[in-house]
């Protein structure tokens, strides 16, 4: 089963499960916002990713810039995901141990 944090305020969020949707794959929708990963579940998402923590990110968002982010250590920058949801890049789609961004939308395809 694919797990989506999802956005629903996000189009490429709402283009990615809509993708989902269509394969008809089960799919668990967690709004990352209203349900905030903690350090840990990010770390363990970053290694799905095959990423470090601040290719996850949202490096344009003002609270990026205010939290003085650029350059930081990965522990800052998994604490600051974890205290501030809207850093996490969207969407993130999970299946088993892989996962991927889904920017471009299309990305999930290589899930399903």
């Amino acid at each position: 089963m694919l797990t989506i944090y999802h956005n629903p305020r996000c189009s490429k969020s709402r283009q990615t499960l809509a993708l989902i949707e269509q394969a008809n794959a089960e799919c668990n929708v967690v709004e990352y916002l209203k349900t905030p990963l903690d350090e840990s579940a990010l770390r363990e998402l970053a290694q799905k990713l095959g990423v470090d923590a601040i290719e996850m990110m949202r490096t344009k968002e003002v609270e990026f810039k205010e939290q003085n982010l650029k350059g930081a250590s990965e522990d800052t920058l998994f604490a600051a995901m974890a205290a501030t949801p809207k850093l996490m890049e969207r969407p993130i789609v999970v299946n088993n141990e892989k996962a991927v961004i889904g920017r471009p939308p299309e990305n999930v395809n290589s899930l399903l």
